[in-house]
Parts: structure tokens; sequence; C-alpha cells
């Protein structure tokens, strides 16, 4: 007992550690586990592992007693280009590097207990996803370096999900699960200065904040919200499952810190989401598998308003109605299969595909934030080192992807047009423990 004691703590410990930004389906991760990484991120209908909850709480009741430790490398590489701008480059392009960060490491953390026959708890601990951007040599539109010297600009988003789940099989073949979901998020932004300028300092004649002080260069800034997650999960016929999960909007408390930047007085809440899978278990070795997520980014004030909200309608950011990334919900297609070749080994792969969140009218603040990624490749493996005993891997490939601009700069700020583009690359990998 001791001894398992001090292997939860410790992996606790682990997923607490500062986690990275992992926007890749929107500021979303393609999937939550090694084990689903490695298959496109489908786990809706495929409960392998405890991590399987934190995408469908009811899973925890077909993993039975186990804890599962995770970290996951992801690299995502970030460009923005600025094109025929009045104020920097009338006639021509200039590129910005965003990358002055470009290595980040997920960790994650399950287990299980089976209650009764009838009824499973647990915990997950999980980053559900986030932005980086660190363009070293400054963004020339958000901060002039003539006026403040060299400067680095960008954002850090982290959240933090902390989900303890019930799961409860109403007949044998069938379970209800619900999480609580616990967030934490964290969140700094630089190299703004532009949009805390105020009259006589100014060179329009109206501030673009309500609240100028508190829009950049302020240090990360923490927040706390909840949500409920709730799911089922069914075999409706031999080796063939169900899967359904919905989570609700996650109220954070406000980012005070930058109130004057995010709509809402610095309100950065999650928004609701869900999906439905399908597992097919072909062969005995054979499983097929397959999700439809669904984020609903269009939820959220500070994610979806557009720019035009600031520049047509006058609404100032950090006001209820203040401009954010613009973005669009997203739906995304995820597809994959898992081979036994032998007892010990199990070989995964998996695509999957999104639809885009970011408008090419919306590029201009998402050079902040370039979630272009559409297309996921994946592959991964599961060695069984004894009966109680497993380490899993995941390799992730985000093809990259190009969103350019069409009146994506406003007049006001000089005109042109913002293109953005990103690829990504990740690698996992989870230790697995059956008590």
């Amino acid at each position: 007992m001791k001894t398992r004691s001090k292997l939860i703590a410790v992996a606790i410990a682990a997923a607490f550690a500062p986690a990275a930004s992992f926007a890749t389906n929107g500021y979303a991760p393609h999937g939550q586990g090694v084990k689903a990484q490695g298959m496109g991120g489908v786990a809706t209908a495929l409960p392998q592992d405890t991590i399987s909850a934190a995408t469908n709480p009811a899973n925890l009741a077909f993993v039975g007693d186990r804890l599962d430790v995770g970290l996951t490398w992801f690299r995502p590489q970030r460009e923005a280009q600025i094109c025929n701008n009045f104020g920097l480059n009338p006639l021509g392009c200039e590129s910005f590097d965003g990358n002055g960060k470009e290595n980040f490491f997920i960790p994650d953390f399950g287990w299980s207990k089976v209650i009764n026959p009838n009824l499973s708890a647990g915990v997950v601990v999980y980053g559900n996803g986030g932005l980086n951007t660190q363009y070293d040599s400054g963004i020339p539109l958000f901060a002039d370096p003539r006026a403040f010297g060299q400067q680095t600009a960008g954002v850090d988003l982290m959240q933090l999900f902390i989900a303890p789940t019930v799961a409860f099989k109403p007949a044998p073949n069938h379970s209800i699960g619900v999480s609580l979901n616990i967030v934490y998020e964290r969140f700094k932004a630089e190299g703004l200065q532009n949009f805390t300028l105020v009259p006589p300092f100014s060179p329009f004649p109206f501030p673009f904040s309500e609240s100028p002080d508190s829009v950049t260069n302020k240090g990360y800034d923490g927040a706390w919200g909840w949500g409920l997650r709730l799911g089922w999960t069914g075999e409706v016929a031999p080796g063939l499952m169900f899967g359904a999960s919905y989570q609700t909007k996650t109220w954070m408390e406000n980012l005070d810190k930058y109130k004057g930047l995010f709509a809402g007085q610095g309100d950065f809440s999650v928004p609701q989401n869900g999906s439905i899978g399908v597992s097919w278990k072909a062969t005995p070795a054979l499983t097929l598998a397959a999700d439809i997520q669904w984020i609903d980014y269009e939820q959220i004030d500070a994610i979806a308003n557009p720019i035009q909200n600031l520049t047509e309608q006058g609404n100032l950011l950090g006001s209820s109605s203040g401009p954010g990334f613009g973005w669009e919900s997203m739906t995304i297609y995820k597809f994959g299969v898992a081979f036994d070749v032998n007892p010990q080994w199990t070989l995964r792969a998996g695509y999957s595909y999104a639809s885009q969140p970011i408008p090419s009218s919306q590029t201009l603040f998402n050079i902040l934030a370039p979630a272009t990624i559409e297309q996921h490749l994946t592959l991964g493996a599961t060695w069984k080192i004894d009966p109680k005993q497993e380490l899993s891997f995941a390799y992730m490939h985000a093809f990259e992807n190009e969103v350019n601009g069409s009146g994506s700069i406003p007049a006001l700020f000089g005109g042109g047009e913002a293109n953005i583009k990103m690829y990504q690359d990740s690698l996992g990998i989870s230790y697995g423990y059956k008590f």
C-alpha cells in the first residue's frame, strides 16, 4: 500500500508541474493520453486506459484497477508574415518567427478503482491544451521597437484539468460516467504596448482598451474554474462499442491582470464540447475506431469576437463586446486502428481532420495564436512488460497549414495582410500498472 500511495503522489505532483501549450485542434490537444494519441485521438468508445476518461468519463468502468502516468514532448513551429502594410513594408512582406520557445512537456495522470462490479471511481489530471508564441524580434504593429526598444511579443496560456470521476454500470455492458472538472489556467502576454496608448500619447484620438494598464507585460495571472463532463459507453453487440460525451462550459474566474485585453474584463472560460464514437473489434487482433468531436469556440467571447468589433463598432479591448481572436467552432473527425501483433506488442495508427477555426479575415490577432492545424497523422505502440505493467508510445505529426489573410489588417493599422502558419510534432510515453 505504501508503494502504491507513493506512486500516486509522485504522479499527481508531475501532473501539476507547469504544463505547456498543446494547441493543435484550436487550442485543444488532438487526443488525451498516449494510447489515444497514437490512434488519431480516438477515445470516446475505446476505454484503453484511465486517461480515456478525460474524453469520456464512462470509460472508467471498463479499465479496472490501474494507474497511468504519461509525458508528451510537443514541438510546434509557428510563423507569421505581414505584407503590404503602410507602416512596415508597403510593397512587400516581412516574416516573423514565433519559436522563441519551441519545446514543451505535457504530463498526464490517471488512477481508477473498482468499488464494486457496478461502480468505479478515480481521478484524471491532464493538460487541456493552450497557446504559446514567442516572437523574439517583436511585432511592430503591436509594439513599435522604435518607441519601446527590442520587445518580445507573444502569449502563453495553459489549462490544467483535475477531474474526479465516477462511472456506474446500469447494465453489464453499459456505463454512465460523470467528471467534476476543476480547472486552473494561467496566462501572460508580452509586447502589446501599442494597445495601451491613450490620448494625447496615442496617434489615435481614442484608447484601444477600456483598461489600458491591464493589457500586456503583467507577468503570469492565474484563475480557477469548474465544469462537468458526462458520458455513456456501451457494447451494443459483441465487439461493437458506442460512446458519447459532453462537457459543459467551464466557468473561470477572470484574469484580472489582463482585464483590458480579453473580452468580458479578462474572462477566458473553456468552451463546451462533445464527441460521439464507435469502436469495433473486427478480429481478435484488430480494432477499428472513429470519433467525431465538436468544440464550441464561438461560445467564448474572448476567443470568438472578431477584430471588427473594435475597428468597425468601437468596442474597446476588455469590454463585454471587445475583440478577440475571431475563431469559429470546430468539428474534428478522427480515425484509428490497433493491431495486436502478439501477446506482448500492440501497434497503432491514426489520422484526424479538423475544420479551420481561423477565418482569413481574422489573421492579425492570430499572429499571437496561429492555431491553423487541420490534419494529423499518428503512430503508436504498447509493450506489455508483464501481466501488470506496460509501456506505451505515440508519435504525432501535424501537417503544416497556412491561413493567408484577406482584408485582415484594418486601415486603422496600416492595411495589408497577415499570413500565419504552423506545423507540429510530438512524442509521448506512458507507463501503465494494473493492480
